[in-house]
């Protein structure tokens, strides 16, 4: 994981297994300390296969960029969320190029096999759309993107939000077996004891503002 140090930006997160996945780039402005992080550990961008988005808000997306122009990466994000990333760029004045940062494929509700490493992809919308949160069983680690955090859950006021929906998808992640919830932002929990009072205050506090 590398937490930015800036308010305006997400966690990273690379899953390291048989194949190496980044999950959530971040903002491209912003992008030195994940660059950073991989080299302490002896990699780069260009060991990257894959790129996964839980969704398309450019403080997740906007570093698909470098991937696209400088590695052989896939890029991936669901195509609910896509069709946001167009809508967004047709009030971008230009300034993003958005075909050239084309989806390699489209994430889906179900299992993902890549390379070996087995994940699972959940429609978690709410926050926008197209979110996904997205479970690794090997690990029994769920990243949530912006839909749940450490003691608080996503907003609803951007394009495409809805509270309602954004409650039904935290009480589908709460049904899971989880160790770990890495969020989009914020610090993340661990062991399950964790995980389950997490869900359980999440629901009792902030359920009833949304």
């Amino acid at each position: 994981m590398w937490n930015s140090m800036s308010a305006n930006n997400c966690n990273t997160y690379l899953i390291d297994g048989p194949t190496r996945v980044l999950v959530d780039p971040g903002h491209l402005g912003l992008f030195s300390h994940v660059e950073m992080g991989l080299r302490q550990i002896g990699a780069g961008i260009s060991d990257i296969e894959l790129v996964i988005c839980t969704h398309a808000h450019p403080d997740h997306f906007e570093a698909v960029q470098l991937f696209k122009k400088d590695t052989q990466a896939l890029f991936a994000i669901h195509e609910t969320d896509w069709h946001l990333v167009k809508e967004m760029a047709r009030y971008s004045g230009g300034a993003f190029d958005v075909e050239s940062c084309a989806p390699d494929f489209f994430l889906q509700e179900g299992n993902l096999d890549v390379k070996g490493l087995e994940l699972h992809v959940i429609h978690t919308p709410g926050h926008s759309p197209g979110s996904v949160s997205v479970y690794w069983p090997g690990k029994r680690a769920l990243f949530t993107g912006d839909v749940l955090f450490k003691d608080g859950l996503g907003r609803t006021d951007l394009p495409g939000g809805s509270g309602e929906t954004l409650k039904a998808s935290i009480r589908r992640l709460a049904g899971l077996d989880s160790e770990w919830i890495l969020p989009g932002h914020g610090d993340f929990i661990s062991g399950a004891k964790g995980v389950r009072s997490n869900f359980e205050r999440v629901e009792q506090f902030w359920f009833r503002y949304i």
